[in-house]
């Protein structure tokens, strides 16, 4: 014991055994050991296969130790056919264990070691077949049931069959009597109808014969007169075409007078022209390379987004595929091994048919044995010939996606280096373009400096003069400025004494001031009165009173559009942008339909010709809407007004473009969270099965209302502002198709939403917005309903029942006659149906369209199957003029803000003799 205390001890067993003297010891007196008794043989025996053993089995690494009893009762279930009859639990545990193809398990006298993890694919296979037993029971049971409501339902049906027998042979009785009946009642009415109707042809008759003779008096009498007639109409005819002759020569005169002066009018303009062919042309090509690159930029994500998805798409199926090999080839392993068990077997049965020929009973049954054998030889040599097919289908199969995964990687390579390419090319041209304003802006300032046409006096130039020079002004005269004369009522109330000095500043006052009324007007949210917005009629009267659009040149135009784009550019300019639509649209059909562009070729020579390109283009428009208000007057307009409208056009276009790539992005994360269904709708839809389509998604379809949502509060935005409808219908146009072309790439991208039940879901959400469209009518929403075609076809294909019957052509024309081939395979391939579990389009039409899509690879450009976003601006100045209905600026009254102002007055004037009225 002192040995012991004075060691670290990690295992204490008691090994003393006296067993002997234990039985001598019983014998006399009773059950105890004896003290100080050693059996070295026991202990012996007691320290090798007790602790040596116990030690052992725990370094080896067995943690699971059962008895057989135990082991077998709890397990036996895999192996039943060990059951049956007596056996052993030892051998009945090994036969377990190798059925289950579990290693390293060791076997002892009374239990089984097993290895850490062994015991929980034991169980694991136990729970499989318990639960495949258990749904086996309760199908039985509910066959049970459905046969006893069957026949309880057909013996309900044959009593209410009889009684509807009975109720038939009564009416049919009935109706036979009442039959009889109205044949009699027919009888004497046709008797009194046909008496009735013989009577009423005989006074007919009598009436015809005096209608003809009256007729063809009066058709001899109308002879006489269109013959007189004729004779008045042929004098006329040839009086008629002698004054069209002499019309048609007098206006061919006027016709060529007018082409040789176009003729002398285009050779000038072409001088103009000359000059600024070169930076127009580099505009165009840059705004054309700029809409290149963001159309190839958005087309290189989408083809990384596709090629990612595909790379995944295979490697599963590699993943799969190497799985499938792997169990083949232990298939294949395994019926080699039998064969070769077999092959041992047969020849250890022919030696035992040479060494036994005495014996002929057992000769003929080792001889039927044999016979079985070699059948089971040869099926097992087809088994493995069909497992070696089956390896080389599934390897060429592998080399097939590799190789169209290569060519997906070389064309993605082959995009960017067009688009490396392209972005160089726009930056050279942008640096060109820079150089090209550096030097329209120095010859700019040249022809400003420039004398005008007029031949000014050389006099030295007085204060007032050289200050209106330095902000920007061609002369010092108010008449210049803005071409307006100075109101009498002001300038009788000046002094005589005032200082030349003060006078020379009166001009320059007054043109801040006029730019502070604008810039207030601008700044300001004026509001609206009767749906006309206040700042654009307000801004039109100004210029208007102030001849601003009759000059020759003024800087005026520049402030309002720099004042407009300062507005725009703010922290707060997404919010405001529909009430800057409305008062820009406003603005612009106003001049538009007022403005004539008669002096135009009256300017003078010394302007930059870059904008006269784009002037004629605009000229004709102005003329289509002169006749549609007569009642404003017509202005004629030069060069900076027609600049202006321009500009004011491209203002528009801008609002419009900002507003509806901000609404782009607010609905986009709705429509992530909307492509595809909740994980509890999928589950609850897997579940029940035959449940009724209404309610079938009655919770997720928040997503959706979230949308729904987003476009009410979009179109009470846009009413609250009065932006008129022609724009409401071409935004919710443009929207409703970024809708479909976003729900449509994410459809053919994401293999787990081309499912049944996500049909289903998005079929819901598009008839939420069908409703919302019907509700808003055409005049908001316009085709909205048709820009979704895309996305309502192709959902509409993944909700259909019976897809294995369809054909290619009922697909394509009737389905999905919008989508391509490539489109319509690119869904099948990645279609499954998770809620009934059918099979989806047949193998022989996925094998036509494969070969469709891979002919029509080879001719063109691009493999892509997905939809581009339209970024373009869908109207043009002429759609505004036609569509915004005219606007009458005389009612609109000047607001308290602004009434302070004396270059405003004359507003208040106006507005003073409408109360008399």
């Amino acid at each position: 014991m002192k040995t012991l205390f004075g060691h670290k001890l990690l295992l204490f067993r008691s090994l003393k055994s006296n067993i002997s003297y234990t039985l001598m010891f019983i014998e006399k007196y009773c059950w105890k050991k004896q003290p100080h008794a050693f059996e070295d043989y026991t202990y012996l025996f007691y320290w090798r296969e007790g602790v040596l053993e116990a030690v052992r089995i725990s370094l080896a690494g067995y943690p699971t130790r059962r008895t057989y009893a135990e082991f077998v009762d709890r397990f036996a279930v895999l192996v039943p056919e060990l059951m049956i009859g007596s056996y052993d639990e030892k051998m009945m545990t090994k036969g377990i264990l190798e059925k289950m193809k579990l290693e390293n398990f060791q076997l002892g006298k009374t239990k089984v070691f097993l290895r850490a993890g062994q015991i929980a694919i034991l169980d694991m296979r136990r729970a499989e077949i318990l639960d495949n037993a258990a749904r086996h029971i309760q199908g039985r049971f509910r066959t049970f049931i459905t046969r006893k409501e069957f026949v309880k339902t057909r013996e309900a049906s044959i009593s209410i069959q009889a009684y509807c027998r009975g109720c038939l042979a009564r009416k049919m009785f009935a109706n036979r009597r009442e039959t009889a009946a109205a044949v009699i009642v027919q009888k004497y009415v046709r008797r009194w109808l046909l008496r009735r109707a013989h009577l009423q042809a005989c006074l007919a008759a009598l009436l015809i014969q005096s209608y003809i003779r009256g007729f063809i008096a009066r058709r001899y009498f109308s002879v006489i007169r269109e013959h007189k007639a004729a004779t008045v109409i042929q004098s006329t005819w040839r009086r008629r075409k002698f004054v069209i002759l002499f019309q048609n020569y007098r206006q061919a005169t006027v016709a060529i007078q007018c082409s040789w002066r176009q003729k002398l009018a285009r050779k000038e303009l072409r001088k103009l022209k000359m000059a600024a062919n070169e930076a127009g042309a580099l505009r165009e090509a840059k705004n054309k390379l700029e809409k290149k690159m963001d159309d190839l930029a958005l087309r290189l994500t989408l083809e990384r987004r596709l090629r990612a998805s595909s790379e995944e798409s295979k490697s599963v199926e590699i993943l799969k595929r190497d799985k499938i090999i792997e169990s083949l080839s232990a298939e294949c392993a395994a019926a080699k091994s039998a064969a070769q068990n077999e092959h041992a077997k047969k020849l250890l049965l022919q030696k035992q048919l040479d060494d036994s020929l005495r014996e002929i009973t057992m000769l003929q049954s080792k001889k039927i044995m044999s016979a079985e054998a070699a059948e089971e030889n040869s099926n097992l040599k087809n088994l493995v010939e069909s497992l070696s097919t089956k390896n080389s289908i599934l390897e060429n199969e592998l080399i097939v996606t590799r190789k169209s995964s290569d060519d997906t990687m070389e064309k993605l390579k082959e995009v960017e280096g067009k688009c490396n390419h392209l972005q160089q090319n726009l930056d050279k041209l942008q640096e060109k373009l820079t150089n090209l304003e550096n030097e329209n802006h120095v010859l700019r300032q040249k022809a400003f400096n420039m004398p005008t046409m007029n031949n000014l006096s050389v006099a030295p130039k007085t204060l007032s003069e050289k200050f209106s020079a330095s902000i920007g002004l061609p002369n010092s005269e108010p008449k210049h400025i803005y071409e307006s004369p100075t109101p009498t009522k002001y300038l009788a109330s000046l002094p005589q004494t005032l200082s030349t000095s003060r006078r020379s500043r009166l001009p320059v006052e007054r043109h801040e001031q006029n730019h502070e009324i604008l810039l207030r007007c601008i700044k300001e949210n004026l509001g609206y009165k009767d749906g006309k917005p206040v700042a654009a009629c307000i801004i039109y009267k100004c210029l208007l009173h102030w001849r601003a659009f009759e000059s020759e040149r003024t800087a005026i135009f520049d402030h309002v559009i720099e004042a407009i784009n300062d507005v725009l550019k703010g922290n707060e300019a997404d919010g405001r942008l529909p009430y800057w639509l409305s008062n820009t649209s406003a603005l612009l059909c106003l001049l538009q339909r007022n403005l004539r562009s008669n002096g135009l070729f009256t300017t003078p020579s010394r302007r930059s010709g870059g904008a006269l390109g784009k002037i004629a283009q605009t000229l004709r428009s102005p003329s289509k809407f002169i006749g549609r208000s007569d009642t404003l007057p017509h202005v004629d307009a030069r060069y900076p007004a027609i600049l202006f409208k321009q500009q004011l056009t491209a203002c528009v276009e801008k609002i419009f473009g900002q507003l509806r790539d901000n609404l782009k992005k607010e609905i986009s994360p709705l429509l992530n969270v909307c492509i595809q269904a909740p994980k509890s709708t999928r589950g609850q839809s897997g579940k029940a099965s035959k449940s009724s389509g209404v309610g079938a998604h009655p919770a997720s379809n928040s997503n959706w209302d979230n949308i729904v949502n987003f476009l009410d509060l979009l179109m009470d935005t846009l009413r609250e502002n009065y932006v008129p409808s022609f724009f409401i219908r071409k935004l919710i146009t443009q929207l409703f198709s970024f809708i479909n072309i976003q729900l449509f790439n994410s459809l053919l991208l994401r293999r787990e939403c081309c499912t049944f039940s996500n049909g289903e879901y998005v079929k819901a959400g598009l008839s939420l917005l069908e409703k919302w469209i019907t509700d808003v009518t055409d005049e908001f929403a316009g085709t909205s309903w048709h820009e979704l075609n895309y996305i309502r076809q192709a959902v509409g294909f993944l909700v259909i029942h019976q897809k294995r019957k369809k054909t290619l052509e009922e697909i394509k024309q009737d389905l999905c006659p919008s989508l391509s081939v490539r489109q319509i395979y690119r869904i099948c391939s990645m279609y499954w149906d998770d809620k009934y579990g059918t099979q989806g389009i047949s193998t022989e039409v996925v094998a036509a369209m494969r070969e469709m899509v891979n002919k029509d690879t080879q001719n063109l450009v691009s493999n892509s199957f997905l939809l581009d976003d339209d970024l373009s601006i869908p109207f043009s100045t002429e759609d505004l003029s036609m569509a915004i209905p005219s606007i009458d600026y005389a009612d609109v009254d000047l607001p308290e803000s602004l009434q302070h102002y004396t270059s405003v007055q004359f507003l208040l004037r106006q507005q003073d003799p409408q109360p008399a009225q």
